[in-house]
């Protein structure tokens, strides 16, 4: 018999990639996906007509549809990737996020565990929570999170530690930055190749970005899923740090995306006056002091030895790799649709 997996945050980066992956597992996948005025089928629109995912409509604030869910999917596991995401809109909704991301996470245990008491649950944690805690940062690091997002991530996984303590398989993944073509283009990573894309076609002057010494670990979504799933086969719940262990600054994505794009760049100037400039001398990178967050975290790295040694989980795609699928994605995606409205 297959068995259910309860996906929350579906129509998302991580939520797309895992429900492919279950479903070539056999899986019977159903996702719980709240109701937007945008399209939210464009990641998980062929599984969804290939009969391969089910999905309900529902929301992380509203204990009811939660309870529907549950009951009518009676999981076998559950995927917790719903939440608030976005670190600097947390500075702005810190009661929603709180809500989404800490309280939401307790409606939906309590309601799995008193469906299935055997069920087994994975919790979406985030290296944010580290905040300035030294790299390399691992499951035993401390703590000091920064923003109101990292703050309620961590009262949710402190809340995953309880109910393994209670007996229940409760684990939680922290994963660092992960990235991918389909992350949202408010994201550091998208907005860098997606703008920068538009820069090499004629379609933007220039950029604009905040921090350019932030470091962080950027991964690929789709080798972190697979991790997500190997926790939740493990024979003990645990918590692992997910990560591939080589950083870099915003400043490093920058000049990797232009590399690849044919264009490249220099940084010249510091702090707000700083800006990347192109061989014939063109400003295409401005810093802006609109996308610096009220506090930001300086330097994330993760150590991934505990689950590359007990879930024998390895990512596949280092950073330039990423770079390249990254922009490729956006060069077809931005020059169609040029195409198409030339047509």
């Amino acid at each position: 018999m297959a068995k259910r997996a309860l996906i929350t945050g579906i129509t998302g980066q991580d939520g797309s990639y895992l429900a492919e992956l279950l479903s070539g597992k056999g899986y019977e996948v159903y996702g719980f996906m709240r109701r937007t005025s945008t399209d939210p089928f464009a990641r998980i629109e062929d599984l969804y007509t290939e009969g391969k995912i089910k999905l309900i409509y529902g929301n992380m604030r509203d204990l009811q549809t939660i309870r529907n869910a549950v009951e009518e999917v009676k999981p076998d596991e559950v995927y917790n990737l719903a939440a608030q995401s976005h670190v600097g809109v947390s500075f702005i909704c810190p009661d929603e996020t709180y809500d989404v991301d800490y309280k939401g996470v307790e409606r939906i245990l309590v309601e799995t565990f008193r469906v299935n008491q055997n069920a087994r649950f994975y919790q979406a944690s985030t290296s944010e929570m580290f905040g300035d805690t030294p790299p390399p940062q691992k499951e035993t690091s401390g703590f000091k999170p920064v923003s109101p997002y990292a703050e309620a991530k961590l009262k949710a996984h402190e809340l995953i530690g309880e109910y393994r303590k209670r007996g229940s398989f409760a684990v939680s993944g922290i994963l660092f930055n992960h990235e991918s073509p389909r992350r949202g283009k408010h994201f550091v990573t998208r907005k860098l190749t997606h703008s920068l894309v538009k820069v090499k076609l004629g379609l933007q002057e220039v950029v604009r970005m905040g921090n350019l010494n932030a470091t962080r670990d950027w991964g690929f979504a789709g080798d972190y899923v697979e991790a997500m799933w190997k926790m939740l086969q493990a024979e003990v719940p645990d918590d692992y740090v997910i990560a591939t262990g080589e950083c870099h600054t915003v400043r490093e994505l920058a000049s990797a995306i232009c590399e690849e794009l044919g264009m490249p760049i220099r940084f010249k100037g510091e702090g707000l006056a700083e800006a990347g400039v192109t061989e014939d001398g063109k400003t295409i990178i401005e810093v802006h002091e609109k996308y610096f967050r009220p506090h930001d975290v300086e330097a994330l790295c993760g150590d991934s030895s505990r689950a590359r040694e007990a879930l024998t989980w390895c990512p596949q795609i280092n950073f330039h790799d990423l770079v390249k699928m990254m922009v490729a994605s956006d060069l077809k995606l931005i020059a169609g649709s040029t195409e198409h409205v030339h047509d």
